[in-house]
């Protein structure tokens, strides 16, 4: 698909919905905007109502959500693509001149799913986009060059090479700090880092790419893997 702007959204956000579970509503809620614009894909329409939002656009092949709606714009994709419905979504909101991304229900049971959209904010990255990933536990968003801050209020974070060799790490004001370091994709050790209290914790990478992961609750339910 060709990049060239169809319109510049004037200080709007590109949020897309799929189809994965979204358990704490009242969170995912709290973290969309009054003038946001809201990509549906095929069966993460079944979220519309628990978020309260109408679909500006809905894309995708229906297999998942049998209606097709007919009080927003619709493409309808078909069953056999190379692009998943939440990439094909990605790209049209790139194609519609967004420039500020943020994904819901991306991540879940299905890990060919989840890990397919989690590479999708290496694509935005490298296209000088802002991108994030929200969940029901926690934010995701490539760390490069320019300086990532993450406040007290989150229990852990954690740094995931995701692609390449990432080198010239730097980690401050967090329990484990680092200093020109380099993480492979052989050995994840950047995983549940604490920010100092009373500080805010900064992570830049000179060369390559990161995940980071911002951890908003400790679900004690949950064990270590």
């Amino acid at each position: 698909m060709d990049y060239k702007n169809k319109s510049i959204p004037q200080n709007k956000r590109c949020v897309i919905v799929g189809a994965a579970d979204i358990k704490n509503t009242d969170f995912i809620k709290s973290c969309l905007n009054e003038n946001d614009y809201f990509i549906f894909c095929d069966g993460g329409l079944r979220h519309a109502p628990l978020l309260g939002v109408s679909p500006d656009l809905a894309v995708g092949d229906f297999d998942s959500y049998p209606k097709i709606p007919n009080n927003a714009e619709t493409i309808v994709l078909p069953c056999e693509k190379d692009d998943t419905d939440t990439n094909y979504a990605v790209k049209e909101g790139l194609y519609r001149g967004f420039s500020d991304f943020l994904l819901i229900g991306v991540t879940g049971l299905r890990m060919d799913h989840t890990i397919a959209n989690v590479s999708i904010l290496l694509k935005l990255h490298a296209l000088g986009k802002k991108a994030v990933i929200i969940d029901d536990y926690s934010q995701m968003e490539i760390a490069g060059k320019n300086p990532m801050y993450i406040e007290e209020k989150y229990p852990y974070f954690s740094l995931l090479n995701i692609c390449g060799t990432a080198r010239g790490i730097t980690i401050k004001d967090a329990k484990y700090p680092l200093e020109n370091g380099e993480i492979t994709c052989e050995y994840q050790y950047g995983i549940s880092n604490e920010v100092l209290p009373g500080k805010t914790a900064c992570v830049t990478v000179n060369e390559g790419n990161l995940l980071l992961i911002k951890i908003f609750e400790d679900d004690k339910n949950q064990p270590r893997l």
